[in-house]
């Protein structure tokens, strides 16, 4: 949804399972409809798309673009960014680390991301930027030479030349957006310029590597990494490195207390990494995943941030905090500049596997509390009515 100055709104659709276009655009009809009807059933309402390997191929057939462009157009909707994170499965099974599968050392992630990049260039409407998110090049633990960080590096390379090519064809603007993640290849803003360093000493004098590449900032992921908005963002834009999508996300944060260990078990799923980053004084450690931590942490931890998107609506108790001052950060820093970032997206992926305690009620009110939630806060910050 169209917010002031220019900002879009969505919530992104990788909370729903879909990973053919039939069960994409099933989850479209069955969900996404019913929260535009009671968010802004007269408005545009916009639509953060997940879209598999799967699913972007047969949505490429020209007869099913075509007929989707019909349906965004007969719904009263747009889609003005692609979440090009996960390649393949992401509901209903184990994902863990395979969520890094293929990685951008692979023909199949570039492959998977041209074409995301192609179908957003047929999406988008006139006068609005595209863009598409991806992993932060890959897992830290997938990594075990310069022979593969050079791959990466090229075929990123690759994806802005077609990214450079498709904005000239068509005189628009895409850009992609690297996601830094806990235990990804870069998880902090220093490890992310220093990448992002190295890229563009690769291609001295190519501005199209700045312009079409930048950052998806999840305010999840910076949170659980103890990073500071205001510093984050600075240091970024200190190095030219564009904004390309704000993930408005939230993480746990507990004191690590022998009651709140018993109480976070429940978080502990099969499906999906949490990665946990414990801090006591200065120092932090980080855990793999919340079982680990909580095997392994010791008694005398001040604090775990963990990375568990919760929803932005959900209170604060006793034993869970949420890093909700970390989006609320960005957020002022939107309200100061709003050309920081023109994307906006909510995302809220872990519905499946949270407590029960904690969807005690369908996704779409989860969702339109995720709406409710979002909105107040930027109408305080001023940039909706």
């Amino acid at each position: 949804m169209k917010l002031n100055h220019g900002l879009h709104l969505a919530y992104c659709t990788n909370i729903h399972r879909g990973e053919d276009w039939a069960q994409t655009l099933d989850s479209l009809n069955r969900f996404t409809l019913a929260v535009k009807q009671r968010v802004c059933p007269s408005a545009p309402f916009a639509i953060g798309l997940r879209l598999s390997d799967q699913a972007s191929r047969e949505l490429s057939e020209p007869a099913t673009l075509t007929a989707f462009r019909h349906w965004l157009d007969d719904r009263g909707c747009y889609v003005f960014t692609i979440n090009g994170f996960p390649y393949g499965r992401f509901h209903g099974g184990r994902v863990k680390e395979q969520v890094y599968a293929p990685d951008w050392t692979t023909r199949e992630r570039l492959d998977y991301t041209n074409r995301l990049f192609d179908l957003i260039a047929h999406l988008v409407p006139e006068g609005i930027e595209g863009s598409v998110s991806t992993l932060p090049g890959s897992f830290k633990e997938f990594i075990r030479g310069e022979e593969q960080l050079a791959e990466i590096r090229r075929n990123l390379c690759l994806c802005v030349d077609h990214i450079a090519r498709l904005s000239e064809r068509t005189g628009r603007t895409f850009h992609l957006g690297l996601e830094p993640e806990p235990l990804g290849l870069f998880e902090t803003t220093q490890e992310t310029v220093a990448f992002f360093d190295r890229i563009v000493a690769q291609r001295p004098g190519d501005q199209r590597v700045l312009h079409h590449l930048g950052v998806n900032y999840d305010t999840c992921h910076l949170a659980v990494e103890y990073e500071q908005p205001r510093d984050a963002i600075r240091r970024l834009q200190r190095h030219g490195i564009r904004i390309s999508k704000l993930h408005l996300s939230s993480a746990l944060k507990v004191s690590p207390t022998p009651e709140v260990r018993r109480a976070l078990a429940a978080f502990a799923d099969d499906v999906y990494l949490h990665q946990v980053i414990a801090r006591t004084g200065t120092s932090l450690t980080r855990y793999r995943d919340l079982d680990l931590a909580l095997a392994n942490a010791p008694a005398d931890d001040e604090e775990w941030r963990i990375h568990f998107h919760i929803p932005l609506h959900c209170p604060t108790s006793a034993l869970f905090g949420d890093t909700s001052d970390h989006l609320l950060g960005v957020l002022e820093l939107l309200r100061e500049d709003p050309t920081l970032c023109s994307h906006l997206e909510m995302e809220t992926y872990t519905w499946e596997v949270m407590p029960v305690e904690m969807k005690n009620r369908s996704v779409v009110d989860q969702l339109v509390g995720e709406y409710d939630w979002c909105l107040a806060r930027c109408r305080e910050h001023r940039l909706t009515s």
